[in-house]
């Protein structure tokens, strides 16, 4: 096989349904797709398939009305799907396509389905971290799994750190949108933490109001986010060269957010922590950056990941294993272009804002 390329290229159909994808990122994430530009594109498009079934599924039973039903369709889909007979949507296709390329076990997915499922509930609670770890595992954990998979690494220690990494992004979007989530009825933070602060959790979701109780419980759950970070940055050694810069970029990208909530004194009740352009921008060139990393395979999985983990261990590696990667002569080119992005955008964001406060004038 020749190195750094597939063996079997896309071909017309699925290209198409991966521009589909391309674009529903673009528009869907901006942090992921920035970060996404740092990776090859052997890893690039299915990444951007696997984002856009999973977005799309998680769209399906917030947004759509009867929850319930949406995860029974959504696990219809992905039936469909894994019997490599998808639904014609460009998503489903490019989905099916992934799968069966690069030999994701079909655990991965059906337990972020079953994540949905716990949220198409509704009124579900979390005691404590393992609590939340577990729905975090499930909504977060299988995609940092999956991603690992189309990267071509499989070992559990590897594997257990790509989901590590999930679930730290999972609890840094709780911690940052508290407010967004209780005025739409949802409470993600631990109830047992809240207890502990002095919260009542039903009177404060009646009425969700910042305090320096609340405060603390998010600086709790962020610091928890940190040390899954610092475990995931371990592995990072393990992926192929050409990975590392794009996983890091997420990473960082998701950390700074953790940040920008801290700066704030820990209050994402009032308002949605931002990174600003200029700090994306810093991050991303830090990721791009050669960083030797010592892997560290001791570290256990977490307990929530553990069935995850196994999943992968234990299931059958594609029929066409994955080539080699390496970082390339256009990894800088990449970086640069990320950068230069995010530089207009916030040219853009400054002209926009100029341009309110003329009118407000």
């Amino acid at each position: 096989m020749p190195h750094g390329r597939d063996a079997t290229p896309w071909d017309a159909g699925h290209e198409a349904d991966l521009a589909a994808c391309r674009a529903l990122l673009r528009s869907g994430s901006r942090s992921f797709h920035a970060a996404s530009l740092l990776l090859p594109r052997r890893v690039r498009a299915p990444a951007s398939a696997l984002y856009a079934f999973c977005r799309l599924a998680d769209d399906a039973v917030d947004l759509d009305g009867g929850r319930s039903a949406a995860v029974g369709r959504l696990r219809e889909r992905l039936a469909r799907a894994y019997q490599g007979r998808p639904l014609p949507i460009p998503a489903d296709r490019a989905f099916a396509a992934v799968v069966s390329r690069h030999g994701i076990p079909r655990a991965l997915p059906e337990a972020l389905l079953e994540g949905l499922a716990w949220d198409a509930e509704g009124g579900r609670r979390y005691e404590d971290l393992p609590a939340l770890e577990a729905y975090a595992a499930r909504v977060a954990g299988s995609v940092g799994c999956m991603m690992a998979v189309l990267m071509g690494v499989r070992d559990r220690a590897a594997t257990a750190r790509a989901c590590d990494l999930g679930v730290a992004m999972q609890l840094t979007n709780i911690a940052r949108d508290v407010g967004e989530d209780a005025r739409a009825g949802r409470l993600y933070l631990p109830v047992g933490w809240l207890r502990e602060a002095g919260v009542d959790s039903d009177k404060w979701l009646a009425r969700p109001v910042f305090d320096p109780a609340v405060a603390g419980v998010v600086r709790r759950l962020l610091l928890a986010a940190d040390d899954l970070y610092r475990r995931a940055e371990t592995g990072i050694a393990a992926l192929p060269a050409g990975c590392r810069p794009g996983i890091r970029a997420a990473g960082l990208l998701y950390a700074g957010i953790g940040r920008e909530v801290e700066s704030r004194g820990f209050d994402s009740v009032t308002g949605r922590a931002r990174v600003p352009a200029s700090r994306k921008a810093a991050l991303l060139l830090r990721a791009a950056l050669p960083r030797p990393v010592r892997a560290s395979p001791e570290a256990a999985p977490l307990a929530a990941t553990r069935f995850l983990v196994e999943a992968v261990a234990g299931a059958a590696p594609p029929r066409a294993p994955a080539a080699a990667f390496s970082a390339g002569s256009g990894l800088e080119a990449r970086a640069v272009w990320v950068i230069d992005l995010f530089a207009r955008l916030e040219r853009r964001d400054r002209a926009a804002a100029a341009a309110t406060a003329v009118r407000g004038g």
